[in-house]
C-alpha cells in the first residue's frame, strides 16, 4: 500500500489540480499495475482515504451532464511530508516484495524433476516474453510523452529479467545433472 500511497500523493503533487481519472489513467499508462502493485479499482477509494487523512484536499467537484460527479484533488502540506518520506523510504531502503516463486521453490523436492525443469523453462519463457514487452514499450511512441527516467525504470526491470533467465537456465541444467538428493550441496 505504501508505493500506491507514495505514487497516488506524487502524482497529485505534480499534475494539481487533478481528477481521480486522470491519475488512474496516468498510473496505468506507467503499467504501475504490474510492477508497483497499484490496483486500479484501489485509486478512488485511496484518494478518498487521504483526502479523510489530510493529507489531499478537495479542490473543486463538478457535473458534466448526466455522468458522475467528478472531484479534483491537490496535495496539502502534511500529503507533501508524507510523499517525501515514503519517497525517501523508497531510495533507501531496500525492500523485494514476496515473490511466490520463492516460497515454490523452497519446496524444490515435492515435484517430479521433469516437472521442475519444465516450469523453469516456462518462467524463463515467460519473462524473456514480459522482456520483449518491455522492449517494445521504450521504443513505442508512448515513451515520447514520458520523461527520460520511465525508460530507465524499464532498463531496469529488462536487466533484472535476464538476470532471472540466466538464473532459470542454470538451474534447470543443474536439476536436470543432479541425482535428485537435493539435502546436500551441489554446485
Amino acid at each position: 500500500m505504501s508505493a500506491t500511497r507514495m505514487m497516488i500523493l506524487g502524482l497529485v503533487g505534480w499534475m494539481e489540480p487533478v481528477h481521480g481519472y486522470d491519475v488512474r489513467r496516468e498510473l496505468l499508462s506507467w503499467s504501475a499495475d504490474k510492477w508497483a502493485n497499484v490496483q486500479p479499482g484501489s485509486i478512488y477509494h485511496a484518494l478518498r482515504k487521504m483526502t479523510d487523512e489530510g493529507l489531499l484536499r478537495e479542490v473543486a467537484t463538478e457535473q458534466v451532464g448526466a455522468r458522475p460527479a467528478r472531484t479534483t484533488y491537490g496535495i496539502t502540506e502534511k500529503g507533501k511530508a508524507e510523499f517525501e518520506s515514503l519517497l525517501r523510504n523508497g531510495w533507501w531502503t531496500l525492500a523485494p516484495g514476496p515473490d511466490p516463486f520463492m516460497a515454490a521453490f523452497s519446496f524444490l523436492p515435492g515435484l517430479p524433476r521433469e516437472e521442475t525443469v519444465a516450469a523453469l523453462h516456462n518462467r524463463a519463457t515467460q519473462l524473456r516474453a514480459a522482456v520483449h514487452h518491455l522492449e517494445a514499450m521504450t521504443k513505442a511512441d508512448w515513451a515520447d510523452n514520458k520523461p527520460v527516467y520511465v525508460s530507465w525504470m524499464w532498463e531496469r526491470s529488462i536487466a533484472m529479467a535476464e538476470a532471472e533467465i540466466a538464473w532459470c537456465e542454470r538451474t534447470a541444467v543443474r536439476i536436470e545433472e543432479s541425482d535428485g538428493n537435493w539435502f546436500h550441496n551441489q554446485v
